[in-house]
């Protein structure tokens, strides 16, 4: 049987007269009119500022720790349970990541474990330099509180957005909501550049420098003089010219991944003991993944690792939720607040495939082989 992939690159064919007009105009170099246009796409379609294009979420990222002075010894909350390129820019810097558990309702960082980090942070007499909120799977975390909390100890926010483009909270889209937000556009995101990121804020010195730094830090001169140590951080003109034809179709690619959670819900619904991510009120998520917890207590004894294997025997990947930060190897010994909620959502959770190249006969053919696997 073909493979059916977790979530595979989807080209809408817009892309080819961008990057042919690239060729065209032999406008190979990094940077470029395609550069300059999906900074400006990205910026209408999420309604902040201005944008720098990257050549990964995880550069968009370093940089947004660099805009706000994090340097060593300096204390950075990031939430535990993510992707290790949420956490691994803190130590780029020297900085020390404090994780901080999920809340249930979004899976996303919880802000009363929030709280607690920050005043016990503050009684050990440390400075929280910065707040890093993720979205995870495309649910918006509860912004407004994590916004309120930020702005009473006046904490500079970090927005996630790497797997959010499309989602929205309460009306506002995702990636417009930190004081510094971050996008991502890996091959398996809702939206692809092959590779690449971008940063955005309302702040235009903050992007100015954010470009002068990712272009080596070369000072205005005739010459290669530098001043400031820099990155090779910027999207190529190629790269931007993909990204530019996938705007054209991102809300398409958002109602597609969300019909796909929607077959998976309905056909799922009577089977006991799993549970779908939930949307919170005022959630719009774009369902990057569609995902869902397995309780074993209720599906006689099943668990999310039978799933898996299940599925894999099938030719079809699965994934099981992020493992929490706190609990990987290489931040052992890291600050740790909250209880046990990202770790059981790890336990228990699964992610399924959400393509939105998927058909509904991949999709049967999920479904079919999840209920078999309660069943076994």
């Amino acid at each position: 049987m073909n493979k059916i992939w977790l979530s595979s690159p989807h080209l809408s064919g817009h892309e080819q007269k961008y990057v042919q007009e690239a060729f065209a105009a032999n406008w190979i170099a990094p940077l470029g009119p395609n550069v300059d246009g999906f900074e400006q796409d990205l910026c209408r379609y999420t309604g902040t500022a201005h944008a720098a294009a990257l050549s990964s979420g995880t550069a968009a990222l370093h940089l947004a720790l660099v805009m706000l002075g994090v340097g060593q010894n300096d204390v950075v909350l990031c939430q535990s349970f993510t992707f290790a390129a949420s956490a691994n820019p803190i130590v780029y810097q020297g900085a020390v990541p404090v994780f901080v558990d999920s809340e249930p309702e979004t899976w996303n960082i919880g802000p009363n474990a929030l709280e607690t980090a920050i005043k016990a942070e503050k009684a050990k007499g440390k400075k929280v330099k910065a707040v890093i909120a993720v979205h995870l799977y495309g649910m918006p975390a509860k912004m407004h509180e994590i916004q309120e909390l930020c702005r009473l100890h006046d904490i500079p926010l970090i927005e996630d957005a790497a797997e959010a483009l499309g989602a929205s909270y309460h009306g506002q889209k995702m990636g417009s909501f930190g004081l510094l937000n971050v996008l991502s556009f890996n091959g398996n995101k809702i939206i692809t550049t092959s590779g690449g990121g971008a940063l955005l804020s309302d702040n235009e010195a903050f992007i100015q420098k954010a470009r002068f730094l990712a272009t080596q830090a070369r000072d205005n001169a005739p010459h290669y003089q530098h001043s400031e140590i820099g990155y090779n951080y910027r999207l190529s003109n190629i790269c931007a010219g993909i990204g530019r034809g996938q705007m054209e179709v991102i809300d398409e690619r958002v109602a597609q991944r969300r019909a796909n959670f929607a077959f998976y819900s309905r056909e799922l619904a009577a089977s006991e003991g799993i549970r779908f991510q939930p949307e919170a009120e005022g959630s719009y998520s774009n369902r990057w993944l569609s995902c869902f917890i397995i309780d074993p207590l209720q599906t006689g004894g099943v668990t999310r690792e039978n799933i898996r294997l299940a599925l894999a025997a099938e030719n079809i990947e699965a994934r099981p939720l992020w493992k929490p930060m706190h609990l990987q190897p290489v931040f052992a010994g890291a600050p740790y607040y909250g209880g046990k909620v990202a770790e059981k959502l790890f336990q228990d959770g699964l992610c399924l495939p959400s393509g939105s190249n998927l058909t509904e006969e991949d999709l049967g053919r999920v479904v079919t082989c999840i209920k078999k696997g309660l069943q076994a």
